[in-house]
């Protein structure tokens, strides 16, 4: 399952989504998301799907890349659902015991679990539309205001970016660590809950050494590279707007008004 997570992947591409200004596919994912939050109908449910399926159509990613960034999550999806589903009062369908499941659970669980699946769906366009030195740059300018109270932006953007640069590197490392264990008779799967804890020493051990390594390798490469923070550094290529930008914030922000007037007045 490790190999499947895709948070902080990136996949290179030519689309319209790939061409976006990162600041401007930033602003527009956290926009969308708090947008997903105005949908409380079928009708509105819809809208985002269309949205969103839009959205992954124009990236030209692969169809797998959703379910692939659904999959490590499937615990907490089942168990969103299954919190609405036997916990919500209404006309009963089904009872055994204290258990019983009715038609408003399963209503209000799934959409739910929708919104649920949006977040993440919608969310993991950004990294796989986005390459992580761009990203850190987005993220940069947009904290470049907070300068003036003390926020190193420069420093926090690339921090965050390397947080998520590495995820799928750690992740490789795990399973590999993983499958030498298990070749060397290492059982992670059976036993209790003591067990099971034990177990994970072999890999947890190695997997800290690993990373610190990396971390102490990275290090050692960017102050050879004489890195010395934000400060008076320069780009290559200086971030812009264009007509694409625009085309993408109004097409947000109508699908967010759509919602919300959807919502509150009709």
């Amino acid at each position: 399952m490790l190999t499947d997570i895709t948070l902080g992947q990136y996949f290179p591409g030519n689309s319209f989504l790939h061409h976006l200004d990162p600041r401007a596919k930033i602003l527009a994912t956290m926009i969308f998301i708090v947008a997903i939050f105005f949908a409380n109908s079928v009708a509105t449910y819809g809208i985002v799907t269309a949205f969103v399926v839009l959205n992954f159509i124009i990236s030209r990613l692969p169809a797998k890349l959703i379910l692939k960034s659904l999959k490590p999550l499937w615990i907490i999806i089942i168990f969103t659902m299954g919190i609405h589903v036997f916990s919500t009062p209404g006309e009963i369908w089904w009872q055994y015991g204290i258990l019983h499941i009715t038609k408003e659970g399963v209503y209000q669980g799934s959409l739910m679990t929708a919104r649920l699946v949006f977040l993440i769906v919608f969310s993991s366009l950004l990294t796989y539309t986005t390459s992580p030195i761009v990203l850190t740059d987005g993220i940069e300018h947009l904290l470049n205001p907070f300068k003036r109270v003390g926020v190193p932006a420069h420093e926090l953007a690339m921090m965050m970016t390397i947080a998520l640069r590495f995820i799928p590197t750690l992740l490789e490392e795990t399973n590999r660590i993983m499958k030498a264990q298990t070749a060397r008779g290492a059982n992670f799967t059976s036993g209790s809950l003591i067990q099971r804890g034990k177990n994970m020493i072999p890999l947890l051990v190695p997997l800290f050494v690993s990373a610190f390594r990396r971390a102490d390798d990275l290090a050692t490469a960017m102050e050879a590279r004489c890195y010395r923070g934000g400060e008076g550094r320069t780009r290559m290529n200086e971030l812009s707007y264009t007509y694409r930008d625009g085309i993408a914030m109004v097409a947000v922000l109508i699908v967010t008004i759509v919602l919300a007037v959807m919502r509150w007045v009709l």
